[in-house]
């Protein structure tokens, strides 16, 4: 499975990058400026070595015609950022990781479209793409850092069955992370939303806490 991430120059995109590659998959590294992308992956190669040995640099559009498709932009920009693609992603997996926040004095507070949440609203803007969302609650810089392995879990959310199985099946395969089935892309909304309450608690109490679900195990499935 080849995987394009759009926007891969940023720190969540180029971290989710990262480390796809380092669990053995194909990745193209999107930018809107193909330079940008090039300057990022040799960064990354340098840095990592053979661990992203499965990385490339390209263009958006580039990225935009692999089989799954990230969007991985900051969050302003993820809609946007679909639309422009969005003869590429028909048919396509396509995994929304973004998070609209924003930050008044010593808290974060969720910025919800009026579709409810960025997923759903990406997925309005895309209706031929089949949008999951996922990786919300994993900070960017845990992404990128390869010598250590996440801690966390991550909901999944999807209006297609094997959309979501998909993206779990991907996830499975990064170490320390386990991947559960959220439902439908109507629940994106609390996973979203409370991703300020959680980004709140570690500014507050100088932390790092992730999502970790108790009395629950992922089911068995199939990798990607």
């Amino acid at each position: 499975m080849k995987i394009g991430v759009l926007g891969a120059t940023g720190p969540a995109g180029g971290g989710f990058a990262a480390r796809l590659a380092s669990v053995g998959y194909d990745v193209i590294a999107g930018s809107r400026d193909p330079a940008r992308a090039e300057a990022s992956v040799a960064k990354m190669r340098k840095q990592w070595g053979d661990r992203v040995a499965g990385l490339q640099a390209g263009g958006n559009a580039d990225a935009a015609a692999a089989e799954v498709v990230v969007i991985g932009t900051q969050w302003e920009a993820a809609i946007r950022t679909a639309q422009a693609h969005q003869d590429a992603l028909a048919g396509k997996v396509v995994i929304d990781i973004a998070n609209g926040l924003v930050k008044e004095g010593r808290e974060f507070r969720p910025v919800l479209p009026e579709e409810g949440s960025l997923a759903m609203a990406m997925q309005a803007a895309v209706p031929r793409a089949r949008v999951v969302a996922a990786l919300q609650h994993v900070p960017a810089a845990a992404l990128g850092d390869l010598d250590a392995a996440i801690d966390s879990d991550v909901i999944v959310c999807a209006d297609d069955d094997d959309a979501r199985a998909t993206v779990l099946g991907i996830i499975g395969r990064i170490p320390g992370v386990r991947g559960f089935d959220g439902g439908s892309l109507a629940n994106a909304v609390g996973i979203e939303a409370f991703a300020a309450a959680l980004l709140t608690i570690n500014l507050r109490h100088k932390g790092k806490a992730s999502l970790r679900l108790v009395g629950v195990d992922p089911r068995p499935s199939d990798s990607a």
